[in-house]
């Protein structure tokens, strides 16, 4: 194969052809791709304003002579399809816009179409520099020849208005430049890797390994080939000695991640899709000799990134605690920083203990900064810019100095123990990370003898459904709160109102009495002190909040006294968004809106009571009353807040509460203003609004773990299968595989998502029903559930019903949008045998 670096220019200019085997897919690039793309061409054409020279790689073209004859310039694109095809309409809307924009100056534009998008020496198909897929072709041409009658493949036609659109609106009529900005940006900025097959390869088999196995040329693999084309007859050596043990240590993602971080170390800016253009640029200066030496390098620093990734592997008792806490937190964006501290170590520029002091250090700050609820959005360019502020005199010292200064959010102590008592703490951050935090808080009280938490999950203390016992036992003592519901929403979600146990279905939301038995027989020490109290409420939740405020104070390093005392990051523009978004006739909870924004109902009052914010009559009490501030009526309307919200379809019972299921949640509030959702998604809204499942997940679980269920639902529908619902307590949801026919059995479920919290995998069952009645299979999908992350499955489980907790499900995509599948609820469907009744 021949690999060559090229641009668009160089790709389509001259008498070259490249066709879309038949074999491909169809053009399926969606407005999320082309944003994308578009947003990396934008940022491009600004950079080559001032840096003429300025590239972007865009990735590889894999492409082939097939059966085509060579001297014919004629090459069949293997793989890259989509990106190619979506340039090439680009580069037609480009044409057609300054057809529009420049029509007394023909030459401009046709140069365009006669350059980069047809042969004009040639007729027919032949002309087209890309002939796409048969499905694409009559589309395409309808692109090419100006004539938008194309029907049959309106993703073309989409993506063709999609940059229609784009280049309208970058156009400024004062600026003369900015379109040639663009175009100079994708024929001369745009960056391949051009990798073409001999003519006599089975263009078929090499398309079969890069796309049904999944197995797609990586950045890694990319860089890889440059350095070994650069090294020459000694690239045989070095790969077996050097590259391979480097390659076998760490998997191909974290070997990317590698080349990433030594990027950012320099250009703290570095994107990781960037890996192979910034590398390559790099070590293009250098020698065969420095490019081996590069080499040794990286297999050096392989060997520390395989130490973060298994603490196992580090001598250093202090060191190697601090990187297994770090693990177990999860939090990818530390990486760079604490690659480079290892690495300045074996550099010999700082020690062990100078290692471990600045671990606590950083340790300390992501706790801290987790507590209140700080803003995630600035953390990764906080720990990017981390490596170059570390003073080898005194890196601990250093990195404490350079966390406690600026708006870094590194809480102090008096923050702490606000937070403790005010913050939901229990939709901050990630699961995995709230649940660590609790469990390092138990080891810091347990001592040397800490109970095992593997199997625990995080348990609310006082309930998130209110039941009449517990409304009556809160009733007693609500201090400055107007009410139960008030008091409630105010502390529920709190860390003073948290612990961990293994036994979260049996306590669900039982009175204290009850709960208090089961807690006094736990292991768990924060259970224990939890069980001394006779009762639990206002006074309690107090108590506990201050004691654990002391224990975080002792076990979490401080800010320096230089910190900041600022505000914890709350996001009142996303608090007025949603706000604004909220419909006529519904209505949310300031508690709803606090957790969405990651604060405390009393804070989001006083916010509301200063500040006008549309619709802020729509934000009511927890039990659906008109509350504090004072509701906000426009002044012409001359209506009370009642009578406003009865105008606007929402109605009240007799006691002036309205109705709870015009209720909208901290969930779905995300969803009105964060995530896309399609009307094929949502589906008939009467038949998933009132599904009884999702009330029970969204009153339970964060919104990165519901949004990973949905999720989840969403691709298996997609797949072909359908999710269908239990009716006891606590629901599940069946994943359905397609009813099968003949005389093989009806319903195959390997999957039930239980409301408490729980993935059960059900291979009790699965193993009487084909094909999973092959061990081989079963033992196949124990092996990938396993690849995940959080999930732990022990082998003699595979004619059992193991499960995982549903929290694995949540992930940062929730952030960047969720399609909900259409649910349907089947009365009377077969439980599981232990799960019947709840």
């Amino acid at each position: 194969m021949h690999v060559h670096e090229m641009r668009l220019r160089q790709l389509l200019e001259g008498s070259k052809q490249y066709r879309v085997p038949l074999y491909q897919r169809p053009y399926s690039w969606t407005t999320k791709q082309l944003e994308r793309l578009w947003r990396d061409i934008k940022e491009l054409a600004d950079t080559r304003g001032g840096a003429p020279t300025a590239t972007h790689f865009t990735g590889s073209l894999v492409l082939s002579m097939g059966d085509i004859n060579p001297s014919a310039s004629e090459f069949l694109v293997v793989d890259g399809q989509q990106r190619l095809t979506s340039l090439s309409l680009l580069i037609c809307a480009l044409r057609d816009h300054l057809r529009e924009v420049e029509a007394d100056n023909p030459a401009k534009w046709e140069r365009l179409h006669e350059s980069y998008i047809i042969d004009k020496y040639k007729s027919g198909d032949a002309r087209l520099k890309l002939l796409p897929t048969q499905a694409d072709r009559h589309s395409y041409r309808g692109v090419v020849d100006g004539q938008h009658d194309f029907t049959d493949a309106p993703g073309l036609l989409n993506a063709y208005r999609f940059f229609r659109t784009r280049i309208r609106a970058a156009d400024d009529p004062d600026d003369p430049n900015d379109i040639d900005l663009i175009e100079s940006a994708v024929l001369d900025g745009l960056s391949f890797v051009a990798i073409t097959a001999s003519h006599d390869d089975n263009v078929y088999r090499i398309f079969e390994s890069l796309n049904n196995t999944g197995l797609r040329l990586t950045q890694g693999d990319l860089l890889r080939n440059y350095i070994f084309m650069r090294l020459g007859a000694d690239g045989d050596d070095i790969y077996d000695s050097t590259w391979l043990p480097m390659q076998k240590r760490l998997s191909s993602t974290d070997l990317e991640v590698l080349f990433w971080i030594d990027m950012t170390w320099n250009m703290p800016e570095a994107k990781q899709g960037d890996i192979y253009e910034l590398q390559q640029a790099r070590m293009s200066a250098l020698t065969p000799e420095e490019v081996a030496e590069e080499v040794a390098r990286f297999n050096k620093l392989s060997s520390l990134l395989a130490r973060m990734r298994n603490p196992e592997l580090e001598s250093h008792p202090g060191v190697r605690h601090r990187l297994a806490r770090l693990a177990e937190y999860g939090m990818a964006s530390t990486d760079p920083l604490v690659l480079r501290l290892l690495e300045l170590r074996r550099l010999g520029q700082v020690s062990s203990n100078d290692v471990e002091r600045s671990l606590a250090v950083l340790e300390s700050f992501l706790v801290r900064r987790l507590l209140v609820n700080a803003p995630h959005n600035a953390l990764s360019r906080i720990l990017m810019r981390a490596s170059g502020e570390l003073d080898t005199a005194d890196v601990a010292g250093s990195l404490h100095k350079y966390l406690s200064t600026g708006r870094k959010f590194y809480a102090t102590d008096a923050q702490v123990r606000d937070a403790v008592i005010e913050k939901p703490f229990y939709f901050s951050g990630k699961p995995q990370q709230r649940k660590t935090v609790l469990a390092w808080l138990e080891d810091a009280i347990a001592g040397k003898e800490p109970a095992n938490l593997a199997k625990t999950s995080i348990e609310h203390i006082m309930p998130q459904s209110l039941s009449p016992e517990w409304a009556d036992a809160l009733s007693v003592d609500l201090g400055a709160f107007g009410s139960v519901e008030e008091l409630h929403e105010a502390y529920v979600h709190t860390l003073a109102n948290l612990t961990l146990t293994g036994y979260n279905p049996e306590l669900s939301n039982r009175p204290f009495d009850e709960k208090r038995r089961l807690l006094a027989d736990s292991h768990i020490e924060l259970n224990k002190q939890v069980a001394k109290n006779p009762r639990w409420g206002r006074e309690q939740i107090l108590e506990r909040g201050r004691a654990l405020a002391d224990l975080i104070a002792q076990t979490w390093i401080p800010p320096l006294d230089m910190a900041e005392t600022v505000e914890s990051g709350i996001a009142w523009s996303r608090a007025v968004e949603a706000i604004s978004a909220i419909p006529a006739g519904r209505w949310a909870s300031y508690g709803d809106v606090a957790a969405l924004v990651g604060t405390h109902p009393v804070p989001l009052g006083s916010f509301l009571g200063s500040h006008d914010v549309p619709n802020v009559w729509r934000v009511l009490k927890a039990d659906g009353t008109v509350g504090y501030p004072a509701a906000k009526v426009p002044g012409q309307s001359g209506l009370s807040p009642v009578e406003l919200l009865r105008q606007e379809g929402l109605e009240f019972d007799d006691h002036g509460r309205a109705l709870p299921s015009r209720r909208i949640g901290p969930v779905d509030l995300g969803a009105l203003i964060g995530i896309e959702l399609t009307d094929e998604a949502i589906g008939d809204s009467s038949e998933l609004d009132p599904n009884p499942f999702l009330d029970q997940v969204g009153s339970r679980f964060a919104p990165s773990t519901v949004h990973g269920i949905l999720e989840m639902f969403d691709y298996w529908t997609q797949l072909g299968g359908t999710v269908e619902f239990g009716s006891s307590t606590d629901i599940g949801a069946f994943l359905m595989t397609p009813r099968q026919t003949g005389d093989g059995p009806k319903n195959i479920w390997p999957w039930v998502v239980y409301s408490y919290g729980a993935v059960e995998v059900v291979f009790q069952h699965l193993a009487n029903r084909p094909p999973f009645d092959s061990e081989a299979i079963r033992r196949q999908m124990l092996v990938r559930l396993n690849e995940i992350r959080g999930i732990e499955i022990p082998e003699d489980k595979l004619t059992g019903r193991p499960s995982f907790s549903v929290d694995v499900l949540a992930d940062a995509r929730a952030a960047a949008g969720i399609r909900r599948p259409r649910l349907v609820r089947r009365e009377g469907l077969p439980r599981p045998a232990q799960q019947r009744g709840g």
